[in-house]
């Protein structure tokens, strides 16, 4: 059976899963709880399907080993702050008490499940490509494999940070000024981890592509290729959803909008001014 079509299969399953789940036990934050996994399986799925076809690589390996590092570290992260004790995304719950139920249960089929899981599908498109385009290893691979774990190791500082703070939050009573992590990679971007968490999504798709130049596809359905639509679709969705993050957190924290002022909202930038009031 072709790879992609039991990426298919595994997805809808999943996403049928997550589903029932939601309604049985009104929490919509099963996606959540695949998002580190899911994509994982699919990558190595398409490692299997390429090694069964004969179009095995030492490339769609590697990818298969930079999407395991990604799904680990993700996973850990999000088990430590509660993901899997049936913790619900706080904005799933604001979300649920602007719309009437019947216009969340739309909303949660066709965005929350529907559009999340389809474009977890997307993101590792890149790995069917490099399965389709057996080839050696080159300089560029290397290159994009390193700036993968760049941006892996990013995210890991900052969800660090971010994590030190909250627990320094809590030990303070849950009151800690200004009230939002401001401090180490947060001083030049107000989410860190969300830049790095795209970026090596990013670095992902370059190295299918470069699968798909080295076999002589050229820039147009090489360099430039449909599976850039994960990457694009995942980096639109971290701009909404930060958008959205921040006019809770701006309604929750008064020193939030001196903090928008002068640091740069996701790509890391020195700070325009000094930023918000150091934290205690």
């Amino acid at each position: 059976m072709d790879a992609l079509l039991i990426v298919i299969i595994v997805a809808a399953v999943a996403s049928l899963g997550c589903w029932v789940l939601s309604l049985i036990t009104r929490d919509t934050s099963w996606v959540d709880r695949a998002w580190s996994i899911v994509p994982v399986v699919y990558v190595w799925i398409f490692v299997g399907g390429a090694f069964a076809n004969g179009d095995g690589s030492a490339r769609v390996v590697l990818m298969g080993l930079l999407a395991t590092a990604w799904g680990a570290r993700l996973t850990f992260n999000f088990a430590r702050k509660g993901g899997y004790s049936g913790v619900e995304d706080y904005r799933w719950a604001i979300l649920r008490g602007r719309m009437r139920p019947w216009q969340f249960q739309i909303f949660n089929v066709l965005f929350i499940i529907g559009y999340q899981m389809t474009l977890l599908v997307l993101i590792t498109l890149p790995a069917a490509v490099a399965a389709q385009h057996p080839s050696g290893l080159t300089a560029w691979d290397v290159v994009f494999a390193l700036a993968f774990l760049a941006f892996l190791t990013g995210e890991t500082v900052a969800d660090q940070q971010q994590w030190n703070f909250h627990q320094r939050k809590k030990r303070a009573g849950g009151t800690l000024s200004p009230g939002f992590a401001t401090a180490g990679l947060f001083r030049v971007s107000r989410h860190p981890n969300f830049f790095f968490e795209q970026a090596q999504w990013w670095a992902f798709y370059a190295i299918g592509a470069t699968a798909a130049v080295s076999t002589g596809s050229g820039v147009i359905g090489g360099a430039l290729n449909p599976s850039i639509v994960g990457a694009v679709l995942l980096t639109g969705l971290f701009i909404g959803s930060t958008i959205f993050t921040e006019s809770i957190t701006a309604s929750k924290y008064p020193a939030y909008a001196d903090y928008r002022r002068t640091t740069s909202m996701l790509i890391p930038w020195p700070p325009r001014t000094r930023a918000a009031a150091p934290q205690s």
